[in-house]
């Protein structure tokens, strides 16, 4: 089974370098609160900057809840996560689904942010229904993050 992957896009003002900056080192002031998987809300979101690194949330007490790695990190125009959720919204280290970002200078300024959400079938008996799910909230994801990108360039 193939499932197609699901790709987003989003134009923000930022010139690549700084949406770059903006998505990867500043993710908890523009992921949705309570759109996450760990039992405390987070005050972090860690993506660490470097191939290898970790993909967490951190909340208040310093507890860490695992989401992915880093598969590349290539700043301004590229960084690959590896999507480490499985279908009960549980970290799954044996799991990886890819999560690219693309940063691309647009023709009339700013930046078209590009994320495809790859490997889908890899979610097994029921990768179909959770692909849609995924579909359904990378818009409202890459929406905040376009606001807040916005705001900051």
């Amino acid at each position: 089974m193939t499932i197609a992957p699901i790709v987003r896009t989003v134009q923000v003002q930022a010139a690549p370098a700084r949406a770059f900056d903006l998505f990867a080192t500043r993710m908890e002031h523009w992921w949705p609160k309570g759109r996450t998987i760990g039992k405390s809300p987070f005050v972090a979101i860690v993506v660490e900057p470097r191939a290898g690194g970790q993909w967490f949330e951190r909340d208040a007490d310093g507890n860490e809840t695992h989401w992915g790695k880093v598969l590349a990190w290539e700043p301004p125009s590229r960084l690959l996560l590896g999507w480490q959720i499985n279908t009960e919204w549980r970290h799954d280290p044996a799991l990886v689904t890819e999560v690219e970002l693309t940063f691309a200078p647009s023709a009339g300024g700013g930046t078209l942010v590009t994320l495809e959400h790859r490997n889908l079938e890899r979610f097994g008996a029921d990768a179909r229904r959770h692909a849609e799910r995924l579909g359904g909230g990378w818009p409202a994801h890459l929406a905040e993050f376009a606001k807040y990108a916005d705001a900051h360039s």
